[in-house]
């Protein structure tokens, strides 16, 4: 029998969804649950709300830098994302769909390490040949995944997920769907995991 699922919805360049990539699989292991990683591009939903990254937006962007340092100061994990954060990490997102198609067990992992190495600020996730490149140190084939990030069908499948995402009502990073139930941000997974728990309220 299958394990239930915890849909897990991210974009690579959202520093909550970080976090959260961080903790998941743990999560839902205490749970006897299995993680569905379900990257899109955060953009899409901007699109439909007109809202602004936090790393765009005055006032916020000052906040978040604050708390993000002060979660991984908690956490005792490394939070040094690159210069020119966030990027649109669409190569990675696609990079991802293109690992799942073909090694599906080995794709959680590439995600995982793709948010590690970003923010230690040794990854460019926008950048299709950096992703690659990346890709080949983890020993996935490069030439696979360059073509897999070319392909028109893994390109429409990434620009259908974001898609997927806005149309089930997702409009933030990280976001989680258990049992039906919507969940937005790293710090309700608490809350998360309490529902499925209790077995709601």
């Amino acid at each position: 029998m299958t394990a239930p699922v915890i849909e897990f919805w991210f974009d690579f360049s959202s520093s909550y969804a970080y976090f959260a990539a961080l903790e998941i699989e743990a999560l839902a292991e205490r749970l006897g649950r299995r993680v569905l990683w379900r990257p899109f591009m955060l953009g899409t939903a901007f699109e439909q709300t007109g809202a602004k990254g936090l790393s765009r937006t005055p006032l916020k962007k000052d906040y978040a830098n604050h708390d993000w340092r002060r979660i991984a100061r908690l956490r005792g994990v490394t939070f040094a994302p690159p210069t020119f954060h966030p990027t649109i990490a669409l190569p990675a997102t696609r990079a991802f769909y293109a690992i799942e198609r073909t090694a599906p067990q080995r794709a959680p992992a590439f995600a995982k390490a793709v948010f590690e190495t970003y923010y230690r600020g040794e990854l460019d996730s926008g950048d299709p040949k950096a992703v690659q490149a990346f890709a080949e140190s983890l020993g996935f084939d490069g030439a696979m995944v360059a073509a897999g990030m070319a392909d028109p069908e893994i390109k429409a499948l990434a620009k259908a997920r974001s898609e997927e995402a806005v149309g089930r009502g997702v409009f933030g990073s990280p976001w989680f769907f258990a049992d039906g139930e919507p969940f937005w941000g790293w710090d309700r997974m608490r809350m998360l995991e309490d529902w499925l728990r209790r077995g709601g309220w």
